[in-house]
């Protein structure tokens, strides 16, 4: 089940769960309509038949494996700024969780930081032109399966991005909707 909740303004260490007080937690159904983020559990011992149906409908044909943590992932402690620097990217943002934990954060329809935890089994997708960052928790370490439709584009494109064609499509399909 989501774990997903608004988050506060806090400034302290971007690996904790910086919930407002009292915590405003959202489930899938709100995620999604606050966000245009979908969630999606699947078991993460027997999800090979499910996870195929979900890359046959939304046509992802490549996937990669991304292991995060000091000792597997170059460049530490730089890419981890950059995963947490506000972004967009030109399509959508998938990520399967197989081990480990994270958070990625969304901007809701009033701009307000939307945190939603990652942990095994699952499965997050964060629509194209969707301002987000990255951040792991303090267990320091994730392991996903990422997913791209033909060969992987995974370019951020930082903040300010509101002429970006996928920003302005984010915008007048989601934000500006009821």
């Amino acid at each position: 089940m989501v774990r997903a909740w608004v988050m506060n303004e806090s400034t302290e260490d971007q690996r904790l769960p910086r919930m407002t007080d009292p915590p405003q937690f959202l489930d899938v159904k709100q995620l999604n309509a606050r966000t245009g983020c979908e969630y999606i559990y699947l078991d993460p011992k027997n999800y090979e038949s499910e996870l195929d149906k979900v890359k046959a409908e939304r046509g992802y044909t490549y996937q990669d494996l991304c292991d995060i943590r000091r000792e597997t992932l170059p460049n530490y402690d730089e890419k981890l700024k950059n995963f947490f620097t506000e972004h967009i990217h030109s399509d959508e943002e998938i990520r399967f969780c197989l081990e480990g934990s994270g958070y990625f954060d969304a901007r809701d329809k009033e701009d307000k930081w939307i945190r939603i935890e990652l942990t095994p089994g699952d499965l997050l997708i964060l629509p194209a032109g969707i301002y987000h960052r990255f951040t792991l928790d303090q267990g320091n370490y994730i392991k996903v399966l990422r997913f791209f439709v033909g060969e992987p584009v995974w370019t951020p494109i930082n903040r300010p991005a509101d002429d970006h064609p996928a920003r302005r499509t984010y915008v007048s399909g989601f934000l500006t909707k009821g």
